[in-house]
């Protein structure tokens, strides 16, 4: 069962060719982001007019693919905060960008931890 919570969100900056499936999105993980696919994080791909994201995961016995085709509509790319190809996200900004919700005016206050 395709499960996004309890991990580690990896998000690829470039955009990418959504023909790609399990290997080609492996080889962006391994070579772009210097990651292990079969680590169980989750590793998130979109395409250059926004419009489709895909999440990458590896569970017990092979990898799990979430694809997601807007009918109208873009996804709102997270700030880029530091160098590279890849961003770690938390699980709420994950959540923003799949539902579309703007992280832009969103704030995160603060919590004890």
């Amino acid at each position: 069962m395709f499960s996004i919570t309890s991990a580690r969100y990896f998000y690829y900056c470039n955009p990418t060719d959504m023909r790609k499936s399990f290997d080609g999105l492996c080889g962006l993980v391994s070579v772009g982001l210097g990651e292990n696919p079969m680590s169980g994080d989750i590793f998130i791909f979109i395409n250059k007019p926004r419009n489709r994201i895909k999440l990458l995961r590896w569970e017990n016995g092979g990898f799990v693919l979430f694809y997601k085709r807007l009918e109208s509509g873009t996804f709102e790319l997270p700030e880029k905060n530091l160098p590279g190809l890849g961003q770690m996200l938390d699980y709420g900004e994950l959540v923003m960008l799949i539902t579309g919700i703007s992280m832009k005016n969103a704030r995160k206050r603060v919590r004890f931890s």
